[in-house]
This record gives C-alpha cells, sequence and structure tokens, in this order.
C-alpha cells in the first residue's frame, strides 16, 4: 500500500472522498485512493504542460541547427511536428499504462548528445535509428526485470538525496531560464562561474514578471489556494503579454518565447520526418566503436535519468512506500522506453520523463489522468502550435524554483550525521545542479557509496546489483579515454 502525501494545493479542510465522483475514471485511476479529484488532475495536467512546452519550440531549434555527417539539416517545421506528436503519443500512454502524473517529450541530454557526438558521424536517419535500439535495449532491461531491480536496490536514503538534487536541479533550471541566474562570460577572467542577472543586478521587464510570478505564487500557496501554480502562470503570462504590447522589450530579453499574441492561430502539422530510420546503417557509416559508445552513452543517461526523475517526481507525490519503491513501477518504466522507439522513429530524438512534471505534482496531479490532459495539450499544439508560443519561460520558471523548494523538503530523510551515507548524499545533490545531469548526480553517489562501504570492510553489503552499476558508471566517466584509446 502507497503512502500518500497531503497534496500540495488542497485546503486544510478538503475532503477528497467527498469530491471524487464514481465510475470510470475513479475506478480506471483511484483517484481517492491517492488522495487526488479530477479537478486538480486537471490542473495538474495544465501546469505541467505549460512548464515543459517550451520543448516545442526548443527541440527543433537545437537538431535543426545541426547537420549530419553529409551536411544535411533537418526542417524545423517537420521536427515541431515530429517533437509534438512523440510528446503527446509518449504522455497519453503513461496516462493510460502506467497511471502516474509523468509526461513525456524529447530530452535535451539526448538531443544534445545526438547533436555533438553522433550526427557528426552519421546520416539523420542511422542517429534516429540509434535512438530507436536505445529504446529497445531499455525495454528488454524492464522486461527481464533488471531495471526494476537495480532501482529498488539503491538504498533508501540515497533515493532521497536523489530527490533533492532533482528538486535543486529544477530551481536551477528555473533560475537559469528565467535570466535572474546568468552565466559569467568567459573574457571576465572571473573565478565565479554564474552572476545575479546582468552586471550582479536584476533588470528588465521580463525579470519583473519572473519575480511576479514567483511572489504570486508562494502567497497563494501560502493561503493554501487551489490552483496556485497555474493561477500564477496565467497572471504572468498576461502581464507579460501587456508589457510586450506597452514597454519596448528587446525580444532577446525575452528569450525563447515572446508574449506576443499570434497574428494565427493554426498551423498544418508536417509529418515529413515520421519514419525515417535506419537502424543499423551508423554501425558501418561510423565504425562499430563509435557507434557502440555512442549507443551506451545514450542507454545510460536515458535509463538513469529516467530512473532518478521518476523517484523524484513519484517521491513528491506520496507514491512511493516506506523504502522508496513505487507499486506498478514496472510498466511505467516500459513507457519510458517506448518513449525511446516513438521518438526516434517520429525524428523528435528520443522521449523520456521530463521533470516539469514536479510543476503537475505541486498542483495536486497524483493518477495517469493529469499525464493524459497534458497529452492531449500537447496533440493540441500539432494543429495550435502559434498559441503555445504566447506564454515565456519567465511565467513558467517561477513554479520550477518553487517545486525544487518543496523538493527540498526530502532531506529530513537523509541523517548526515552518517559520513557512509552524508557524503555519497551530498555528491548526489549538489552534482545534479553542477553538471546540469541527473546521471552525473546519481553516478558520483553510487560510486562514493560503493568506495566506503569498501574502505570499511564492508564491501559486501552494497550487493552485487550496485557493485555492477558502480562499475557502469566508472566507465560512463572514464568514456572519452576509452573513445581516445579504442
Amino acid at each position: 500500500m502507497t503512502q500518500v502525501q497531503e497534496p500540495l494545493a488542497a485546503r486544510p479542510d478538503e475532503d477528497v472522498r467527498t469530491q471524487v465522483p464514481a465510475g470510470r475514471l475513479e475506478r480506471y485511476f483511484h483517484l481517492a485512493e491517492r488522495g487526488s479529484t479530477v479537478g486538480r488532475e486537471v490542473r495538474g495536467g495544465l501546469t505541467t504542460f505549460f512548464a515543459m512546452a517550451y520543448i516545442v519550440l526548443l527541440n527543433p531549434i537545437i537538431i535543426g541547427s545541426a547537420a549530419d555527417v553529409t551536411g544535411a539539416h533537418l526542417s524545423v517545421a517537420e521536427l515541431t511536428t515530429a517533437t509534438a506528436f512523440a510528446a503527446a503519443v509518449t504522455t497519453l500512454l503513461m496516462g493510460f499504462v502506467g497511471n502516474a502524473p509523468l509526461a513525456l517529450a524529447a530530452g535535451l541530454g539526448t538531443s544534445g548528445v545526438v547533436v555533438s557526438q553522433i550526427s557528426p558521424h552519421m546520416t539523420w536517419p542511422q542517429a534516429m535509428g540509434l535512438m530507436v535500439i536505445e529504446g529497445v535495449v531499455i525495454i528488454l532491461l524492464v522486461v527481464t526485470g533488471l531495471r526494476e531491480t537495480i532501482m529498488n536496490a539503491i538504498p533508501v536514503q540515497l533515493k532521497h538525496a536523489i530527490s533533492v538534487g532533482i528538486g535543486m536541479f529544477v530551481a536551477l533550471i528555473g533560475l537559469v531560464d528565467s535570466g535572474v541566474v546568468t552565466r559569467q562570460p568567459d573574457s571576465a577572467n572571473t573565478t565565479v562561474p554564474v552572476q545575479l542577472g546582468v552586471g550582479g543586478h536584476l533588470q528588465g521587464w521580463p525579470t519583473f514578471v519572473f519575480c511576479f510570478g514567483l511572489l504570486l505564487m508562494i502567497a497563494l500557496m501560502a493561503r493554501r489556494i487551489p490552483g496556485a501554480i497555474l493561477i500564477g502562470i496565467v497572471a504572468s503570462s498576461v502581464l507579460a503579454v501587456v508589457i510586450e504590447k506597452l514597454a519596448k522589450v528587446p525580444d532577446l530579453s525575452w528569450g525563447l518565447v515572446v508574449p506576443k499574441v499570434p497574428t494565427k492561430f493554426f498551423s498544418a502539422p508536417q509529418f515529413g520526418l515520421f519514419g525515417h530510420v535506419d537502424l543499423f546503417g551508423g554501425f558501418a557509416r561510423a565504425g562499430a566503436a563509435t557507434a557502440i559508445i555512442a549507443l551506451f552513452t545514450l542507454v545510460l543517461s536515458g535509463f538513469f535519468d529516467a530512473m532518478g526523475t521518476i523517484m523524484g517526481v513519484t517521491s513528491e507525490a506520496g507514491l512511493t512506500d516506506a523504502q522508496g519503491r513505487l507499486p506498478g513501477i514496472s510498466r511505467i518504466l516500459l513507457v519510458d522506453g517506448a518513449g525511446a522507439v516513438i521518438g526516434g522513429g517520429s525524428g523528435a530524438s528520443a522521449n523520456t520523463v521530463f521533470v516539469e512534471s514536479t510543476a503537475g505534482v505541486g498542483e495536486g496531479a497524483r493518477t495517469g489522468l493529469a499525464s493524459i490532459v497534458t497529452g492531449l495539450l500537447f496533440a493540441a499544439t500539432l494543429l495550435f502550435t502559434p498559441i503555445s508560443t504566447i506564454v515565456p519561460a519567465q511565467a513558467t520558471t517561477p513554479a520550477l524554483v518553487l517545486i525544487g523548494a518543496l523538493m527540498m523538503g526530502q532531506i529530513r530523510h537523509v541523517d548526515f550525521t552518517d559520513f557512509e551515507i552524508a557524503v555519497p548524499a551530498f555528491l548526489t545533490i549538489v552534482l545534479m545542479p553542477f553538471t546540469y545531469s541527473i546521471t552525473v548526480g546519481v553516478g558520483a553517489g553510487l560510486i562514493a557509496f560503493t568506495v566506503i562501504k569498501v574502505a570499511l570492510g564492508k564491501w559486501r553489503e552494497p550487493g552485487w546489483f550496485i557493485w555492477g552499476v558502480t562499475a557502469i558508471f566508472v566507465i560512463f566517466f572514464a568514456i572519452d579515454g576509452i573513445q581516445h584509446t579504442l
């Protein structure tokens, strides 16, 4: 039986049992059992969509700006359709099959690997084929039970540390994407890699929109107002549109999305990339060693990024038991593996679970009904892409910062007086935001955990699954040297 936490957006006197209507939705999604209502799930699904809708615009820019080994570029319009379609299908699958408040879309980490490490050595169909193979490998790991066994083998306190690390990661994403935290130019010759705003100061109307949204969400959530995050996003978006209309704000200040009312609301989808997959051609084109190393990187990143996100989001939703285990995890992992196959086959890049799902959990989402709402909205963007360009990052990123703060509560389950767990937990927590990678944080924590056990003569304690995973992570961190050697 899962331990269900009090929904974050619930009122203190709210009795969910009186609000959940009996019927098919209740029986299929177990709303009452998880302490949720249809209203909360709809709000959660909307909020998650708004928090991650940027991927429909950003993923095509990342992949469309790169060339493959032949110099060919993919159409941004076709990439936009592929990204929205794959996100819609995989998120709907998560809702119906996984019954979890988890949304999926093209993983930016995977897209980055494709652009920097794969496309320079093979054609686009061959690169997409490699991602399909990645998904098949992950599905096989799920079917054989290995993936669930590895997740369950991780010590429960490290699982909580992963949740905290993801919270910090999510918060940093929000601060960076909003422009509140910026990178110091290398030419400054400074030892400080990041700074506040521009030149150490908050400047501009977009930053004002972010601050307004964050403070509004904090105030509404403090008063336990249902829909606090969603209200904050909508109010901030309206404010941004008004400011953009009245003030002379440089488009670059807003970032990827400028909050202008579009001149048209409809655009026809372009499915030209679907099915353009060459499964094994990349091994011949790039060479077996290069292709295998690229596949290893994709599988490991996809495996542990999704694992960490699933554990963090479901733990925050109160869906895990006292040992940090999630009932029905195999179905969730199966959908995640299928996401890589669907994303690669669509031409969008492998799909994976998004940490922005925490925004929906913050609104009370506890079941797959929220994912169905998010998936339907992604499907709508196939026809109404211009509408998705209204909400700027400054309106959605406050939700990520606030959710990051809430996820920090998991740190109470980590015993920092115990050196054996304190150092691995610390490395797990800090390296996720500092390296912008969930996989790096998980890997560093597990390696430190294993080394400490060996140093104390407790080498049997981790178990052979953790030993095996630790060995894989050692290879992962040494992959560049191995590649050069080969």
